[in-house]
């Protein structure tokens, strides 16, 4: 091959192919991950993480209703999309109401934008999307550390699109190197006139999220407007810089590795007999037990536990002698909670042990649900 030939090949490679190296930002952006729950239905009341890892909802005031799942239909290349189905409309939006979609990034893993600096960096954000309809929502990237946002529209169709937008280079404000939460990259879904009512920013530049009414375009799609309404995303990436180079595709292994940093449960969701933990019974009716995690989390986690019907249903197998179930979680000991391990005491609901007897506790009668640590932003 002529050396003109291999440049050639090189620039195909370049401009058709993935490009090497750690370029975005997100974790689980292609929807791999979902250690809680593959579905939650009726979701609108309460903010938080209910699906696919690092994906989190953010709900104020609505009356709409939701079902979250991950679903395999995404665009060519992708298994996995996360799906989001209006089951319960809400047209008469109060002005303090908000619906977005959030991913939070922690400060020392930002440190690459430059941002307060004079060569601050530029942002790309992208992202696949479709609906049911035609719609336009607001991205938004929220700078917690200093208090300023910077945002812009996209629209969906019935088909999948690719979504590219650049955001302009900040040199305001640095973002803290630090585990903490300095950088939202959200999706505004739905709000209220305390957000609409004003001139929304709409010069891609930095400005301050004092004023609310900045925050979403008052044109902009409800989510919550009709239960037919759907919204479907992946391949979700964010990069320094002013192009969006291909999806950074990264192993099942690999992406289920980092959202473990935040996240991690010691028996897979809606499963039975499986093994939470080492024990030592301290008496009769309470035990000690450790978890050592696979990856060293973000903090010290706390205990996140989802069972059906809110009973708390675990087995005892400590030598020969078999406790009766717990209807109460264990208490994580704050002095022994740590990145690496943490020591929980079963303080009570377990009868029929024997003191310093060792084995292990299993999630033994319940099958809906989850045991899991969490350290998430």
């Amino acid at each position: 091959m002529t050396k003109a030939a291999e440049l050639a090949k090189m620039g195909e490679v370049l401009t058709n192919s993935q490009i090497g190296g750690r370029r975005n930002i997100v974790i689980n952006g292609a929807m791999q991950v979902a250690q809680r729950s593959v579905s939650e239905t009726g979701l609108g009341a309460t903010a938080g993480y209910h699906t696919l890892d690092r994906f989190r909802t953010h709900f104020v005031g609505t009356a709409g209703r939701l079902t979250m799942t991950q679903t395999a239909d995404g665009p060519s290349g992708f298994a996995n999309c996360l799906k989001l189905d209006c089951t319960t409309a809400d047209t008469s939006i109060a002005a303090g109401e908000q619906f977005m979609l959030e991913y939070r990034i922690e400060g020392q893993d930002l440190q690459q934008l430059k941002k307060g600096t004079s060569d601050a960096e530029k942002v790309t954000v992208s992202f696949y999307v479709k609906g049911n309809a035609n719609a336009t929502y607001d991205c938004h990237l929220n700078d917690v550390d200093n208090s300023r946002i910077i945002r812009q529209p996209f629209n969906v169709t019935t088909a999948w699109n690719r979504v590219s937008l650049t955001f302009v280079a900040d040199t305001t404000g640095a973002f803290g190197d630090d585990n903490a939460r300095s950088l939202d990259f959200r999706i505004w879904l739905h709000a209220g006139s305390n957000f609409t009512s004003g001139t929304a920013n709409t010069s891609n530049t930095w400005v301050s999220n004092a004023t609310a009414a900045n925050y979403v375009d008052s044109d902009n799609t409800s989510f919550f407007d009709s239960t037919d309404r759907t919204f479907f995303i992946t391949g979700v990436q964010l990069e320094v810089g002013s192009v969006a180079t291909p999806f950074e595709h990264r192993s099942f292994g690999e992406e289920l590795a980092l959202c473990q940093r935040y996240f991690y449960t010691p028996a897979p969701v809606n499963t039975t007999g499986m093994n939470l933990m080492p024990l030592i019974a301290t008496s009769s009716s309470a035990a000690m037990g450790v978890i050592f995690y696979p990856t060293p989390m973000r903090a010290g986690p706390t205990l996140d536990v989802t069972l059906s019907g809110g009973t708390h249903l675990y087995r005892a197998n400590l030598g020969t002698v078999n406790g009766n179930s717990a209807s109460t979680n264990p208490a994580i000991e704050g002095t022994q909670n740590n990145i690496f391990s943490s020591r929980f005491n079963w303080a009570n609901g377990f009868s029929g042990l024997t003191a310093d007897k060792s084995g292990f506790v299993t999630n033994g009668d319940s099958g809906s649900g989850y045991f899991g640590l969490d350290a998430e932003l």
